[in-house]
């Protein structure tokens, strides 16, 4: 065994929660709360049937209800909705030649995966083809432009143009505090938090703040107490998980790796929050976890010797591999692997689903091997070319395996066709590992290159081009944009899988966003700390 000193140690921070979440009280929900709540979604109902008649207003009421969160109780509804008005798209754009309307009617087509044209925003263009100086002017349109311009596909110049012009412009706004503080905010959220890259749980805590009173009191209320119902169910599931995860003793037991339970939950909220998928967050977060303490194994603890030999034990997928294992960590991990899997394996013959296992588990074998390539490029001081390194970020990113993961606690809508799917790395799967990767490493590569650490995607491309820092990372920012596009472009119908499978992809990149916007958050969780408190510890005020 090598000394320690050979070890690529990160020194990684404590858990900045500590048992905080493992002591809290079992919460219940009261009567009169769930009369309450009942008595309201009702009332949000009737509103989205009343206007059939009045398709902008409609719009308005559909993105509040979509960003307030509580979409997810009208479905049906929206969906009826959206298509009689893209049945009629030609007459409700013959009565609407506003900024705001028009693109927030483009946005929600389009997020709602049907074909609408970008040309539509040709009427804003003045005689020389670029979008009209006088548009800056009209802050609540820029917002709303640059939603729309956030959906955008490859080859949609408008849209492109519109991206750059309310860009500048918003930024001009979020500078300018002192005449409109609240508008100077929302720009800022704007630029750094779209809605297409905000995950819902975030995107509904913040727009509850911002929420016009003035629009329709009773949706406001209404997401109020949604929230806070949902928050009970978020904070009873983080308990039993982060009680698991003491059992667990995961800092004795495995101590150079990430204690961040409370961080990995606030991802499986990010990829499915509704109270149906109460299993599949369960599951989703063990399975996270697994991957983390995997990751720092392969990345910041084992010699390629001791590396080798675990994933050997992975292939193998037999306790009787454990004896091959030359490192005690390492007997640990797989033996804690094991026993999760196991564990999934009672939920699944539960439900009748027995075959999910086997791709879940196949997934983490190709995981392991993902981690055991990158770790003997390290071992070997090899650079691999850019398009080399992305290639396997695909798995590295862990999209695919937490992909699998998330179908695995969904209904019976989900078949093995959709597992089939994810092993087949289809365009959105690949999109999202990028976007994942590139974020991660953008914001990383500096820490990681100091501790001792495989190159990232930013080495890569300064060793192969030449290249300066700066202009490696301007290059990957220009990638992550195109794969966004991508994403917009596979998640429209007809899709090849259901849009439920397609939306934990998305969601999952949403938080890639969030957690990799300005720093490596997951590895220094004092970033995350004010989000995470906002989903599981502060509630909202009804009056």
């Amino acid at each position: 065994m090598a000394p320690e000193t050979n070890r690529p140690l990160a020194q990684f921070q404590a858990d900045i929660w500590e048992e905080q979440f493992v002591s809290s009280p079992l919460l219940h929900l009261e009567t009169e709360q769930a009369s309450e709540h009942q008595k309201l979604k009702e009332q949000v109902r009737e509103l989205l049937l009343a206007g059939l008649d009045k398709p902008w207003e409609q719009l308005d009421l559909i993105d509040s209800v979509q960003r307030l969160g509580v979409a997810y109780h009208f479905e049906d509804e929206i969906e009826n909705l959206l298509q009689g008005i893209h049945k009629n798209l030609d007459t409700c754009l013959e009565e609407n030649d506003n900024l705001h309307g028009i693109s927030l009617l483009f946005r929600l087509i389009r997020q709602s995966g049907l074909t609408v044209s970008c040309d539509m925003f040709n009427k804003f263009k003045d005689e020389s083809g670029k979008l009209k100086e006088s548009l800056s002017e009209d802050v609540i349109g820029l917002l709303s432009l640059h939603g729309a311009a956030s959906v955008r596909l490859h080859g949609e110049d408008i849209l492109e143009q519109a991206f750059d012009f309310s860009t500048k412009h918003l930024k001009s706004v979020a500078e300018d505090t002192s005449s409109s503080p609240k508008l100077a905010a929302q720009a800022s959220q704007a630029l750094k938090y779209p809605v297409q890259k905000n995950f819902p749980r975030l995107e509904a805590k913040y727009y509850i703040s911002v929420y016009p009173l003035h629009n329709t009191p009773v949706v406001l209320t209404f997401a109020k107490l949604d929230f806070n119902i949902l928050q009970k169910l978020h904070q009873n599931e983080l308990r039993e998980i982060a009680r698991w995860w003491k059992d667990l003793d995961i800092p004795r037991r495995l101590p150079y790796a990430r204690d961040r339970i409370t961080e990995l939950f606030f991802w499986a909220i990010a990829i499915y929050y509704e109270p149906c998928y109460a299993l599949g967050r369960k599951i989703w977060a063990k399975v996270i976890a697994l991957v983390s303490l995997l990751d720092d194994m392969y990345d910041a603890y084992g010699t390629i010797e001791e590396l080798e030999l675990l994933t050997q034990a992975i292939q193998r997928w037999d306790r009787n591999a454990m004896d091959g294992l030359n490192n005690e960590f390492s007997k640990e991990l797989y033996q804690i692997l094991l026993d999760v899997y196991d564990e999934i394996g009672d939920h699944m013959a539960k439900l009748g689903k027995s075959y999910r296992l086997d791709y879940a588990v196949e997934m983490m074998k190709r995981q392991a091997t993902a981690y055991l390539t990158e770790a003997r490029w390290f071992s070997q001081n090899y650079t691999p070319t850019l398009e080399e390194y992305l290639k396997l970020g695909i798995h590295t990113s862990t999209c695919p395996v937490l992909t699998v993961s998330s179908l695995l606690g969904m209904g019976d809508d989900i078949s093995r066709d959709a597992f089939e799917w994810v092993l087949s790395t289809p365009k959105i799967v690949i999109a999202s590992s990028q976007i994942g990767r590139l974020v991660d490493d953008i914001v990383s590569h500096e820490f990681e290159k100091k501790r001792g650490h495989a190159d990232t995607a930013v080495e890569c491309y300064m060793k192969e081009y030449g290249a300066t820092e700066q202009e490696a990372v301007k290059e990957l920012y220009k990638r992550i944009e195109n794969a966004w596009k991508d994403m917009n472009e596979e998640l429209l119908r007809p899709t090849e899988v259901p849009m439920a499978v397609l939306m934990q992809v998305l969601n999952f990149t949403r938080c890639n966003h969030v957690v990799y916007v300005d720093t490596d958050a997951y590895t220094f969780p004092d970033y995350l700390k004010d989000f995470v408190a906002a989903l599981f510890i502060h509630q909202l005020p009804l009056d």
